[in-house]
C-alpha cells in the first residue's frame, strides 16, 4: 500500500476521529482535524477540503487501503463517522505485500549479524521474527560484499549512535604513514564506498570545513560534552552527486570524455559509471561524465587497464600516460 507523507498524516487524523466515540465527528470536523494535524506537522500552507477527505474516508474502507469498519451514521440530515467496532489502522494485521517487504528488510539486517557491537541485532531479529511469525529461510540466498574483520567494524556502531544523538568527537586519527592527528569533529553522516566505511562532519580545527575520515583510520574516539553544531549546509543526498567516490575536491565539474574497447563496451553499457554518464558515440564506444575528478575516478578507470582510454581533458590523459609508461618501465627490467 504506496502512501505518501501527507496521505498518512491525514489517515491517522482520522483513526483519531473514528475510534473517539465520545464525539460525533461530521465532514467538517474530520477537515478541521486533518487540518490541524497538517499544521503541526508541516505549518502553514499544508490544508486539505472535504472532496480530498471523501476519498480518504473511501480508501480507508477498501481492500486497497486498510478494509477499515466506517459506519457513516444520519443525524438528520448531516451524517456523522465513526468505526463500528474496537478498530484503528494502527492495531490492523500487516497485508501480504507489507509482510514480504518486512521478510525482506530482515533479510539485509541479517548483514549485520556477527559483526562486533551488533549483537543486538541477534535479538532485534529474532523478535521480529517471533513477532510476525517470519522465519525466512536458513541457508543464506544473497550475498553482499563485507568483510566481518574489518577494522572500520567496531567503530560503526558508536559513531552511528554520536551522528544520531548529535555528540561531539574527540578523533584521533592515524595515516597510512603512521602519522597521528586529533580533531573535534561534529559528525553528520556515514558513508560506504568500495566496502570501506567514512565519517563526514565538521572539523573544529580545519576552520569548520567538512572532513571525511576513513573509519579503519580511526584509533579511537570520544564524546566531548561541547555544544553540537547543526548541519544546516549540506544535503548529504546530493553531496556526492558529481564525484565518484567519496573525494571531494575544491575543483569545478568537468567532461571526460572515455572511450571503451567494443569487448568492454556493454558492460558499461548495463552499469554506468556515474549518474551523469552519457553515451557520445555508441559505435565507438565513447561515453562521457560529468564529474569532478578526484583520486576514485583515476583509480576506477585505472581498472579497465587497456580497455578503456581517456580522450579528455588533456591533463588527464597525460597523467594517465605516465601511469602507464611507469607501469611500463617496471616490466621492462628482469624480476627479482
Amino acid at each position: 500500500m504506496a502512501t505518501n507523507k501527507h496521505a498518512m498524516i491525514r489517515y491517522q487524523a482520522l483513526d483519531r476521529c473514528f475510534r473517539n466515540k465520545a464525539r460525533r465527528f461530521y465532514i467538517e470536523d474530520l477537515v478541521e482535524a486533518c487540518n490541524e494535524a497538517l499544521y503541526e506537522y508541516e505549518g502553514k500552507g499544508s490544508s486539505v477540503k472535504k472532496r480530498q477527505i471523501y476519498e480518504d474516508i473511501n480508501f480507508m474502507m477498501s481492500l486497497e487501503g486498510y478494509n477499515a469498519p466506517i459506519d457513516k451514521i444520519k443525524d438528520g440530515r448531516r451524517t456523522y463517522y465513526r468505526y463500528g467496532t474496537d478498530f484503528s489502522i494502527n492495531k490492523r494485521p500487516l497485508s501480504d505485500e507489507e509482510m514480504d517487504m518486512l521478510t525482506q528488510a530482515i533479510e539485509v539486517l541479517n548483514r549485520f549479524k556477527g559483526m562486533p557491537q551488533f549483537d543486538w541485532m541477534e535479538t532485534l531479529l529474532t523478535n521480529l521474527q517471533d513477532k510476525f511469525g517470519l522465519r525466512g529461510n536458513k541457508e543464506p540466498i544473497i550475498g553482499f560484499e563485507q568483510n566481518v574483520d574489518y577494522l572500520a567494524a567496531k567503530h560503526l556502531s558508536g559513531l552511528f549512535s554520536a551522528v544520531v544523538n548529535k555528540q561531539v568527537l574527540h578523533v584521533t586519527y592515524k595515516t597510512f604513514a603512521g602519522i597521528v592527528k586529533e580533531w573535534m569533529l561534529h559528525p553528520y553522516y556515514i558513508k560506504e564506498f568500495n566496502n570501506r566505511w567514512f565519517l563526514f562532519g565538521m572539523n573544529n580545527d580545519k576552520d569548520g570545513q567538512i572532513t571525511n575520515v576513513p573509519l579503519d583510520r580511526i584509533e579511537n574516539f570520544e564524546v566531548v560534552n561541547i555544544p553540537y553544531k547543526e548541519n544546516a549546509d549540506i544535503d548529504f543526498k546530493e553531496y556526492f552527486d558529481d564525484v565518484v567516490g567519496v573525494t571531494i575536491p575544491n575543483k569545478p565539474v568537468e567532461s571526460v570524455r572515455l572511450q571503451f574497447a567494443p569487448e568492454r563496451f556493454p558492460y558499461i553499457l548495463s552499469k554506468p559509471l556515474h549518474g551523469s554518464m552519457r553515451v557520445l558515440d555508441r559505435e565507438h564506444g565513447i561515453v562521457e561524465l560529468s564529474v569532478i575528478p578526484n583520486k576514485e575516478l583515476e583509480t576506477l578507470i585505472w581498472s579497465f587497464g587497456d580497455q578503456v582510454e581517456v580522450l579528455a581533458p588533456e591533463w588527464l590523459r597525460a597523467r594517465m600516460k605516465e601511469r602507464i609508461e611507469a607501469l611500463a618501465k617496471k616490466y621492462q627490467t628482469n624480476a627479482h
